[in-house]
Order: C-alpha cells, then structure tokens, then sequence
C-alpha cells in the first residue's frame, strides 16, 4: 500500500505537468500562421462585397440591410489603402451620425477569428456568424450596459465606422490588423489580429456644460 502511495505521489505532478503542456501546445497551435490566416481572413470578407467602396454619408444610407460593404480609413500603412469592412443588421434612416469630436453609447461585442470574445457589454455576433443575422437575435438584455466611447478615441477602425453609423443601427464590422491592434496587439489579442465587432450605436453623448 505504501509503495502505491508512493508511486501516486510521483505521477501526480507529473499528470499536472503533462495536462499543463498540452494546454500549452494547444493554446500556441490555435495562433499558428496566425498572420496569414487573419489576412485570409479579412481577404475573403474583402471579395464579398464585390468591390463596393462607400466614401460618403449619402452612400451608406443607400446601402441595404444585410450587403458588406467596405470603407476607408485614415490607419496609417506603407502597403496602400486601408478599408474597414461593414454590414448593416439594422438600418435607422431617422438616425444621427456622431460626430468625430463627439463621444457615443454603444453596445459592442469583440471577437477574433477564432469566433473566440475578447471584449464586449453584451453576447452579440461573432466573426463566425456569417450571411444574413437576424436583428432580434443575440440582443442586448435588460442587464446588459450600453459603454460610452469617444469617436475620436478608438482604434482606426471604430472610428471610422462610429462616423457613419446612425444612432439606433446594428452593424458587424470587421477590421484588419491595419486598423486595429497592428503587429503588436493588446493585452489578449495577439499581433497581427483581425478583428469582428457586432456593434448598436445606442445614442450620443451630450457635453456636459
């Protein structure tokens, strides 16, 4: 009995060891060739929306609900023209665009590729929901906080979503590397992510005065 006590307390730690490595391995092989697959990605997202550039508030109120659509930002890059890509869930013609100096209240869920959330006020769409969602599906609760952003205090990306957006709309957005995190990434999002966001621009902030 002694000796299978023994040999107990020897192949414990050793289990922890091996379960501990194999996590290990596990959590670096979901990252493997983690550039390439983001800009693959992000590539695939790029040929849905069949080259449809919009640059002006009268063209995203034009675009239909549910049509991906890409547009410019002012993310600084040596390898050309930078684009966020968009698709309306929901659409509020009586809506208001905020403002670049302007801050907002929005409900947002922030996933990698992976489909795996990084941040979030609420459980909305992630990077694997694709085709067309359902705007009643994956809603905020009643317990779910609306965050107040600055439009001019975000990544490249959001703010040059937030900008064109009208109060009331749901969009999925998805951002490239460029126009987010860059080849550094931030706190658990590694370098070189692509990112998607389901994000509803609840309303605009008043100044205080």
């Amino acid at each position: 009995m002694k000796r299978i006590r023994k040999i107990l307390c020897f192949l414990l730690p050793l289990t922890a060891l091996f379960l501990a490595s194999c996590e290990e391995v596990q959590e670096a092989g979901k990252y493997d060739n983690w550039q390439a697959r983001n800009e693959a990605f992000i590539d695939s997202i790029a040929r849905e929306t069949g080259g449809l550039i919009i640059d002006s508030e009268e063209k995203v109120s034009a675009v239909e609900v549910g049509r991906l659509f890409a547009i410019p930002t002012t993310a600084g890059t040596m390898s050309g023209d930078q684009y966020v890509y968009c698709k309306k869930i929901t659409a509020n013609p009586d809506g208001r665009r905020p403002l670049y100096t302007e801050s907002v209240s929005a409900y947002y869920y922030g996933t990698l590729i992976t489909g795996d959330r990084f941040d979030g006020n609420f459980i909305g769409y992630s990077a694997l929901d694709q085709g067309t969602l359902n705007a009643t599906d994956k809603a905020p609760t009643e317990f779910d906080v609306p965050s107040e952003i600055s439009v001019s205090g975000v990544i490249a990306g959001w703010t040059a979503a937030l900008q064109l957006m009208k109060t009331g709309e749901r969009w999925m957005v998805y951002l490239p590397y460029q126009s987010a995190y860059g080849t550094s990434g931030s706190g658990s999002i590694p370098g070189y992510s692509a990112l998607a966001f389901d994000i509803i621009l609840d309303d605009i902030v008043a100044d205080e005065e």
